[in-house]
């Protein structure tokens, strides 16, 4: 069926094309974040396994949101770890041990990666008059710089 929301097709696709790219580095930013949350270790523990477990819940819910924005528009949201793979800019967490000072710092780093993603999409959101679409991406960006800033008060 025909969607008819006040945004012309060819900018609706646009918009949804880089929203599949905010999906997937939120995707990749949770799996890593969980893995991070089971695999801590040391003396700061508890303190990044609770946060840990904090962040990667909130990504949980956001990929739910970023996916039904993409679908009001009327396309398909990947779901794939392969079309995630194709479209992320976070790399995977190195397998084996990773020092919880080395976690830090990976999200830290994946956090700022996703804000830039996000802002990427302004232009197409903004030429569309897609308010719906600036308000979600503005409200990502904020989340992930205040998480970038926390990591980062974190960091050595």
């Amino acid at each position: 069926m025909k969607v008819d929301i006040g945004i012309p097709e060819e900018q609706r696709v646009e918009i949804a094309r880089g929203l599949s790219k905010v999906l997937a580095d939120t995707y990749t930013l949770y799996l890593k974040t969980h893995n991070f949350h089971w695999n801590v270790t040391g003396p700061m523990f508890n303190t990044l396994h609770l946060m840990f477990e904090q962040q990667y819940t909130e990504l949980q819910t956001a990929v739910d949101v970023i996916a039904e924005r993409i679908r009001s528009l009327g396309e398909r949201a990947p779901g794939s770890y392969i079309e995630f793979k194709e479209l992320t800019v976070i790399p995977e967490a190195e397998k084996g041990g990773t020092s919880a000072e080395e976690m830090i710092k990976a999200l830290l780093k994946d956090h700022e990666a996703v804000a830039k993603t996000a802002r990427t999409v302004f232009p197409a959101a903004e030429k569309g008059n897609d308010e719906a679409t600036a308000d979600l991406l503005t409200q990502r960006i904020q989340l992930h710089e205040k998480t970038a800033w926390m990591l980062r008060a974190m960091a050595s």
